[in-house]
C-alpha cells in the first residue's frame, strides 16, 4: 500500500507541475496541452460515444491476436522442442522474425488481408507467437536430464512426461512473459491500426498526428496506456493464482 501511495504521490505532484506550468504559460498549451484539457477531450470522446467503436476494435484485435500467439507458440515451441526435425526447420525462422523489427510486417499483412481486422490480429499474433515460441522452446530445454531419465526409467512415457514434467517446468516461463505479450499484442493492433485502417485507436492516432492535434493523441497514448495497465494486472494475478505453489 505503501509503494501503491508513493507512486499515486509522485503522479500527482507531475501532472501537478505540468497542470501549472500550461496555466502560467510556461508551456504552448497546442503542442503540451495541460492534464484538464486531456481529460475534457477524452470525456467528449466517452460521452460522444465516438471512442467505444474504436477501443472496441483495437480490443478486439489485441485480445485475439494474444490468444492465439499463446496457442501457436506454445504448440509450435512443443513440437520444435521435441521432435528435432521440427526444430531445424522451426528455429531458423524464429529467430529470423525475432532479428527483425516485426511491425515493419504491418504494411504487408495489409497488402495480403486488407484494411480490416484481420491485418492487425495476424501482426499481433505474429508478435506475440515469436515470444512465447521462444520461453516454451527454452523452458523445455532448461529441464533437468536427470529428471526426464528417472520418468522415463519408471516406465514413464511421452505423455507422462508432458503432463507431469514438462507443463509444470514450462508454467512459470509462460506466465513471466505473458505481460510483456499484452504490450506485444497492443503493439501489433495499434500500429495495423495506424498504417491502415477505418477504425481502431491507432487509426485515431493517425488522425490527430495528421491534423496536429497534440490534445487528442495525449488523450488515446493515456486511454492505450491504462487498457494495457489494466491486463498487466490481470495478467499479474493470473500469474499468481497459477503459480502460488512455488510460495508453499
Amino acid at each position: 500500500m505503501r509503494t501503491v501511495a508513493r507512486r499515486a504521490l509522485a503522479l500527482g505532484l507531475l501532472l501537478g507541475s505540468w497542470e501549472l506550468s500550461a496555466r502560467l504559460g510556461w508551456v504552448d498549451p497546442f503542442y503540451a496541452p495541460a492534464p484538464s484539457a486531456v481529460a475534457s477531450v477524452l470525456a467528449g470522446l466517452a460521452l460522444t460515444g465516438d471512442i467505444w467503436t474504436h477501443l472496441e476494435a483495437t480490443l478486439l484485435a489485441a485480445l485475439a491476436g494474444l490468444a492465439g500467439g499463446l496457442a501457436l507458440g506454445i504448440v509450435l515451441g512443443f513440437a520444435a522442442a521435441l521432435v528435432p526435425l521440427v526444430a531445424e526447420l522451426l528455429e531458423p525462422v524464429m529467430i529470423l522474425l525475432n532479428a527483425i523489427p516485426r511491425v515493419v510486417l504491418a504494411p504487408l499483412f495489409v497488402i495480403w488481408l486488407g484494411i480490416d481486422l484481420a491485418s492487425k490480429i495476424a501482426l499481433a499474433l505474429i508478435l506475440v507467437t515469436v515470444l512465447i515460441f521462444f520461453a516454451v522452446y527454452g523452458g523445455i530445454k532448461e529441464v533437468d536430464p536427470r529428471l526426464v531419465e528417472r520418468v522415463r526409467t519408471l516406465g514413464g512415457g511421452r505423455r507422462v512426461l508432458i503432463r507431469e514434467v514438462y507443463v509444470p517446468s514450462i508454467a512459470a516461463w509462460i506466465m513471466g512473459n505473458l505481460k510483456i505479450a499484452v504490450g506485444f499484442a497492443f503493439t501489433g493492433a495499434v500500429v495495423g491500426e495506424f498504417v491502415a485502417s477505418s477504425r481502431g485507436l491507432g487509426y485515431l492516432l493517425q488522425f490527430a498526428q495528421s491534423t496536429y492535434n497534440a490534445a487528442l493523441t495525449i488523450a488515446l497514448i493515456t486511454l492505450i496506456m491504462a487498457c494495457a495497465l489494466l491486463l498487466f494486472a490481470l495478467a499479474e494475478r493470473l500469474e499468481r493464482r497459477l503459480l502460488r505453489w512455488r510460495s508453499l
